[in-house]
């Protein structure tokens, strides 16, 4: 059995009873990160074995996880929220489906859903985005997110948020309402909300932008 486990965003305290068990019960634990994971199990004095899955090895690692499933039980972790969401998971949850292996995924902490509820943006409909390219693809995207009429969530890094904020203002209109998450659930979270135009002025006062950002923009008005 493969587990998808959700772990947290940033407060430890948000994990789930379920999930804390599987992690206790399973035969390994793959993880993003093994070091930031370590932290959350040593929270928990949780002593399973952990193997290091990620982005730069994935693809290499698929075939031997695959037969390990076939008598083991292991859980797969990003370094927060839910695996496969802008973070590892999607590959080998696929390869276990055309294996006929059993996935089991587990509800639990999600960065965009949170930041979509925080927002106080319309949330019956939204459109994920994730990552932009950094280059290529970029401005093709830029124009399609402008002409979206439902919620718009995207993920940002904090050296990349000022150059986003200024390139959806040029494509959506600087009047577009916006909310910017920073740091959710975690020590220095904050939420700012406005439109474009007055969120760049605020970010722009900022000496130094640091931490994570979720960027979740209105969409079109009729």
């Amino acid at each position: 059995m493969l587990y998808v486990v959700p772990t947290p965003i940033g407060n430890l305290q948000d994990i789930t009873l379920r999930a804390l068990d599987v992690l206790k019960s399973v035969d390994l634990i793959l993880a993003e990160d093994t070091r930031n994971t370590k932290h959350l199990l040593d929270r928990y004095a949780i002593s399973t074995p952990m193997s290091s899955y990620h982005a730069h090895n994935e693809h290499r690692r698929l075939s031997s996880i695959i037969r390990q499933l076939q008598h083991q039980h292991i859980a797969l972790v990003s370094d927060g929220g839910t695996p496969g969401i802008s973070d590892p998971g999607f590959l080998l949850i696929r390869a276990c489906i055309e294996a006929q292996l059993p996935v089991q995924v587990l509800p639990g902490a999600s960065a965009l859903t949170t930041a979509l509820v925080s927002s106080g943006l319309p949330c019956n409909r939204f459109y994920f985005e994730g990552f932009l390219p950094h280059k290529k693809g970029r401005k093709t995207r830029l124009n399609y997110l402008a002409r979206l009429d439902q919620t718009t969530i995207i993920y940002e890094s904090p050296h990349r948020l000022l150059k986003c904020l200024h390139q959806l203002a040029e494509h959506c209109g600087t009047d577009r309402s916006v909310s910017v998450c920073k740091e959710l659930s975690k020590k220095f979270e904050s939420v700012y909300r406005g439109t474009l135009a007055q969120a760049i002025e605020h970010f722009e006062a900022i000496a130094n932008i640091k931490g994570e950002y979720v960027i979740v923009l209105a969409g079109i008005k009729d």
